[in-house]
């Protein structure tokens, strides 16, 4: 269930209005008041603050909404209010900036009374906070209009459940098995970079941290997961003695991330060994941990990983997975991996069958294979750029089902097809820096957007194909 997006309500005053015109203030107040009851009408949960005039009490503000762990901050001129008494302390923030520029009185013509103005000045303070966040380089965004006589609170609570995404990214907690590929160039991200750009944080898992974990699962606990296996999945001649060993490995793994407060992991196949602590490639947690809600990619590709995670976190139906080959003649795309999947997406049960793996020493894996549902998706990628920039590309695509014979039926498998042809979106994808490792989203357009407007409050440069 999609838990309802945190935002503080920041209201900006001027402090010579207090000297001044006192009982001017009540009336602000009454106004803030009046928005958060139509903002928790539509679902957010505000923590609002004090009226702010001076920079030491939009400081306090504001770390009181970093402390408190909201998605975003939404501004509110309630009256003018100077710029750099707030810019700088907006500025400071890594919480997404939301605008929110309207005022008490719809009307405003020559018939309104002019003790009005007092309470319905507040726009030239909107822009000359703008135009100060735009030259301290803080990226925010601005809906305009007025709070009962248009969808303006509607659009804000929409930028407010895409900040949930924003959250979800920003604290990210990634569980790294092994190194990542040698020589895979597209997704590699250092790790400190990671936390410097996104909020990411890496956890590399050492094989004593593993070995350690497997010594604490017990028989009783391999017996309970094989016996959930047998009913979720086929299992049809499947070597129980593998099974049980994949499931062992798969609960170490699980018990790690929780232990660790991971949002996703990522496994690099060629680094596990006997020497790594495990006895087999994880690749069914890995399909059982999406399903629960935990992000993953393959190869050690951290990156993914965590936008996997933070996808989920308001998307259930999303899943890692690569773009393998083209079809030409049917203008779609074969997706497959070497063996994960979210489970909840499979059409029909899954079927579990031992995977021969010549890599390494470890033992056969066990993988669960299936093919994609059908249904309307969106392709996310997350692909990094020069400067340490960032590119969100998306593109609204179908899951189709096969016709006639498909003879992939012992690996995990889907065929996306794209809005146009196939050729040109491929050839933009690439010319965009499109990486091989992608999300897929089963959602609507009302989700394309939101994943969009995620992009935007990230600061990045957000494309759809």
């Amino acid at each position: 269930m999609r838990r309802a997006a945190k935002v503080g309500l920041l209201p900006f005053y001027l402090a010579l209005y207090d000297s001044a015109l006192p009982e001017a203030r009540h009336t602000g107040e009454r106004f803030v008041r009046q928005i958060v009851g139509e903002l928790e009408r539509l679902g957010l949960e505000v923590q609002t603050a004090p009226l702010c005039r001076v920079e030491a009490e939009f400081d306090a503000a504001v770390r009181g909404f970093e402390d408190a762990g909201v998605d975003a901050i939404l501004t509110l001129h309630v009256a003018y209010s100077p710029s750099l008494e707030s810019a700088p302390v907006l500025a400071r923030t890594s919480l997404p900036i939301i605008v929110v520029d309207t005022t008490p009185e719809y009307a405003f013509g020559p018939d309104q009374s002019p003790d009005a103005i007092m309470a319905n000045h507040g726009i030239h303070g909107v822009q000359d906070l703008c135009n100060m966040l735009l030259r301290l380089k803080k990226p925010f965004r601005v809906e305009a209009g007025h709070w009962e006589h248009s969808d303006l609170l509607h659009r804000v609570a929409r930028w407010a459940n895409a900040a949930c995404l924003v959250s979800a990214l920003r604290r990210a907690r990634v569980g790294r098995i092994g190194r990542p590929f040698p020589g895979m160039g597209d997704f590699a991200v250092p790790p400190e970079r990671l936390r410097a750009t996104i909020g990411v944080e890496t956890v590399p898992c050492e094989p004593e941290t593993i070995r350690g974990r497997l010594d604490e699962i017990t028989e009783e606990e391999v017996d309970a997961e094989v016996a959930g296996d047998l009913a979720a999945c086929e299992t049809e001649d499947l070597a129980l003695g593998a099974h049980r060993e994949a499931v062992r490995a798969g609960l170490a793994v699980r018990r790690w991330i929780e232990s660790e407060k991971l949002t996703a992991f990522t496994v690099n196949f060629l680094d596990v060994d006997r020497a790594s602590g495990l006895p087999t490639v994880p690749f069914l947690e890995a399909s059982k941990a999406m399903a629960r809600g935990i992000g993953y990619a393959g190869e050690g590709d951290v990156l993914t990983a965590a936008l996997v995670g933070a996808l989920a976190t308001r998307y259930p139906e999303t899943t890692f997975t690569e773009m393998f080959c083209p079809d030409w003649a049917g203008n779609r795309v074969f997706l497959s991996h070497m063996g994960e999947v979210n489970l909840n997406l499979v059409a029909g049960k899954p079927k579990l069958v031992v995977r021969p793996f010549p890599w390494t020493d470890a033992d056969d894996p066990v993988v669960a294979v299936g093919r994609l549902k059908a249904g309307h998706a969106l392709w996310v990628d997350l692909a990094p750029g020069p400067d340490e920039s960032y590119t969100l590309i998306t593109a609204r695509v179908e899951v189709v089902e096969p016709e006639g014979e498909d003879r992939f039926e012992g690996s995990v498998r889907g065929w996306i097809r794209p809005a146009g042809e196939l050729g040109a979106f491929l050839q933009r994808y690439s010319e965009l820096g499109g990486t091989h490792h992608a999300a897929l989203v089963y959602t609507d357009s009302s989700g394309s957007d939101e994943i969009a407007m995620f992009g935007a409050l990230m600061g990045w440069k957000v494309v759809s194909l």
